[in-house]
């Protein structure tokens, strides 16, 4: 699993560590870890303090690969940010698209009530015509 770290010192173990910040859930989505968890480097791995990294976790936990995360996160700048995708905006577009969605039930609810209107006049109307050729008939043959 994917996860973005913070690289940090770990002054009692004299080693650094990677403080877990961010997983990844699905080829866009992230979910931020709340809680502080560290997974150590071993010793005479040193990286340079608060960097953040890639870093990919085996099943058991083990580091599989790790990368500077300055390219990704560049990335996700470029693009997201240089176009306005802001936290607002898509609150806006998430609001915009449940309004669509409600007009859209709405409008398939009315049309529902309408078509069964529309068929509810129909059985009318072949009842009315029935009761029509009944008067009819029962006209002519009295007049027969």
């Amino acid at each position: 699993m994917l996860y973005l770290a913070q690289v940090r010192k770990n002054d009692f173990l004299d080693q650094h560590q990677l403080r877990l910040l961010a997983r990844q859930e699905a080829d866009n989505l992230w979910a931020i870890i709340p809680e502080e968890a560290f997974i150590l480097l071993g010793k005479g791995k040193i990286m340079s303090e608060n960097l953040l990294v890639l870093v990919e976790l085996s099943p058991t936990g083990d580091i599989e690969k790790i990368e500077d995360a300055t390219n990704w996160i560049l990335h996700l700048v470029q693009s997201y940010l240089t176009i306005g995708i802001t936290p607002e905006f898509l609150q806006h577009e998430a609001e915009r698209a449940e309004h669509w969605r409600q007009s859209l039930t709405l409008q398939n609810q009315d049309l529902a009530r309408r078509s069964l209107e529309l068929e509810a006049r129909r059985e009318q109307i072949q009842a009315l015509e029935e009761s029509l050729k009944r008067d009819k008939n029962g006209y002519t043959q009295e007049e027969s």
